[in-house]
């Protein structure tokens, strides 16, 4: 098959002396190859100066893009043996879906030939259904009918009130006059005077159910105009629904993925083998299966992959420009994990215990409690792929204990205090205290920078990344409150030592607020998440003050960081 030169890149430094990797790279977690780095230098390079691509990430360019772009390479061997790289990006650039030197889109859906030209007459078909939707839904007839019947509910509600109101002050005066006239009037008198209020009580409920009958036959006639219209508008919507989701079944198994061993499978075979079934949108246009793609179509070998974001980062999630990231979960785990079948790849570090054989040091304990030290890389609790943790190591050494055992959690890199709670009164006496934010917590960090304060409060709302589980990412909308108080401690090398003061907990709460832009904008050192990988996450839970579940005495526990 043809290919345009230009998109196998040869190296322009001299890459003899740089081994080459035994395995590829796992592309989820992963250190980039010394080879990966060279060309991402040598790309990044190309983007600051090209002009089609540099003033998509020019701030002050009218062309500028609202937030960066990952873009990514592969290092291949081609057909006659020759070391090189490709180069490739996620979706599209600006306007641009395909540009000469980079891989192109797996299935070009506004190709002059493509998709959408294939599938004109439902296209046509799904078009001419959203022009009767629009022409229904700006109906005057349709929305005078609709404010009418809102006009006609509210007023019904005002009247009938309004009626039942006067009803039980003529209801109210009724039982006066009874109770009044009852000792002055005869018995024949007062019989004759009661039988007449009767009558004004059967009066007033006459009122009221001819009111009630007015109203819901003024409202009845409205709705019957909305409904007629809403079924059309709803039978229309449902025709539309189906007509476009086997359009997008169309499109997705469009989509075809090579592996290493040559087999082929669509967007859809590949997603019916997971939890979600269906593929998200988007799938299969980020840069690793492109690149994957292209590889395999040309013959090439793939060496080692990655991908690094160029540019601004979103508001929402963490991107650093420059900074390499793992392919995302929820569109490429999949997609790549065919795409990888038949390559020896590196092993997944995530099923690699790094705390085996590691201790954990007691430093406190009662008859109720004890207080350990996790070192970094250590699970609290066991994981999906790792049992040995925290909790397994307790049980172990208090095979009486009774209840949870661990009270609160640290992230796995993440090291410093844990309590353990060896009954179950205990437990819930200490968790109580996490709950109602009664005891005092101190983390201290260093951050990958210097930060001007030296001392705030960081506010900003955070959940789950769907798309990039484990990441978090920034919400004002779905996300939980989340609060840091910070305090400098030291500047120095081009670093910052802070205390970070959690006021609330959430999942990698000082992480995020220390990497945000509208955090500190400056990751703690070793964050692979949302900073840059180190030999440690540089983050340690040093200092913790509560009471004592039995005795209620208030106790401070201090370990200090050993970085």
């Amino acid at each position: 098959m043809s290919q345009p030169k230009a998109i196998f890149r040869k190296f322009t430094s001299d890459v003899q002396s740089i081994a080459l990797p035994t395995k590829f790279t796992f592309p989820f977690y992963y250190e980039p190859h010394p080879l990966t780095v060279l060309a991402a230098e040598e790309l990044q390079r190309e983007l600051s100066t090209h002009p089609l691509i540099a003033p998509l990430f020019d701030t002050e360019d009218e062309n500028c893009l609202p937030t960066g772009k990952m873009f990514g390479v592969l290092v291949v061997k081609n057909e006659k043996g020759e070391l090189g790289y490709l180069a490739g990006f996620s979706g599209k650039l600006g306007s641009h879906t395909d540009l000469e030197g980079y891989v192109p889109l797996i299935f070009d859906l506004w190709n002059e030939n493509g998709f959408f030209a294939r599938e004109d007459v439902e296209v046509k078909a799904i078009n001419a259904i959203n022009a009767k939707i629009e022409k229904l839904e700006a109906d005057t007839v349709y929305s005078n009918a609709k404010a009418l019947l809102k006009q006609q509910i509210a007023e019904e509600k005002t009247a009938i009130e309004e009626k039942k109101v006067q009803h039980k002050k003529q209801k109210n005066e009724r039982k006066a006059i009874r109770k009044e006239q009852e000792v002055i009037l005869s018995p024949e008198e007062f019989q004759l005077l009661n039988d007449d209020l009767v009558k004004q009580s059967l009066r007033d409920k006459y009122e009221l159910r001819v009111l009630t009958e007015y109203w819901q036959e003024q409202i009845t006639t409205t709705r019957d105009i909305t409904t007629s219209i809403e079924e059309e508008l709803n039978n229309l919507k449902e025709e539309r629904k189906q007509k476009s989701n086997g359009l997008q079944q169309k499109l997705f198994a469009s989509y075809k993925f090579l592996n290493y061993k040559g087999e082929e499978q669509s967007l859809l075979e590949i997603f019916e083998k997971t939890v979600l079934q269906q593929p998200p949108a988007a799938a299969g246009d980020c840069a690793a299966p492109k690149l994957m793609q292209y590889a395999y179509e040309h013959n090439y070998t793939p060496i080692a992959l990655g991908e690094f974001w160029w540019g601004e980062s979103p508001k929402s999630e963490i991107r650093k420009h420059q900074h390499f990231y793992p392919s995302c979960r929820s569109k490429c785990e999949p997609i790549l994990g065919h795409m990888l079948e038949g390559l020896e790849v590196d092993d997944n570090p995530l099923l690699i215990n790094p705390a085996l054989n590691r201790p954990i040091e007691v430093v406190y304990e009662d008859e109720y409690f004890a207080i350990v030290n996790k070192p970094e890389d250590f699970l609290s609790v066991p994981g999906i792929y790792i049992l040995d943790s925290v909790y397994e190591r307790m049980k172990l050494r208090y095979p009486n204990a009774t209840g949870p055992l661990i009270v609160h959690r640290l992230d796995m890199p993440t090291s410093g205090i844990l309590i353990i709670a060896k009954d179950k009164d205990s437990h819930k006496a200490l968790q109580s205290q996490f709950i109602k934010k009664s005891l005092e917590k101190r983390y201290v960090a260093i951050l990958d920078g210097i930060i001007a304060e030296d001392e705030g409060i960081i506010e900003l709302p955070l959940r789950i990344d769907f798309d990039d589980r484990p990441r978090q990412m920034v919400c004002y909308e779905y996300g939980k409150y989340a609060k840091t108080r910070y305090e400098v401690i030291e500047r120095k090398d081009g670093k910052t030592k802070v205390y970070f003061y959690p006021i609330t907990g959430r999942t990698h709460q000082l992480r995020m607020h220390a990497s945000h832009p509208k955090g500190l904008n400056t990751p703690i050192v070793g964050d692979d998440l949302y900073g840059t990988k180190a030999d440690r996450l540089y983050l340690h839970a040093e200092s913790i003050t509560f009471r004592h579940p039995k005795t209620y005495e208030l106790m401070t526990f201090t370990i200090k960081e050993s970085f």
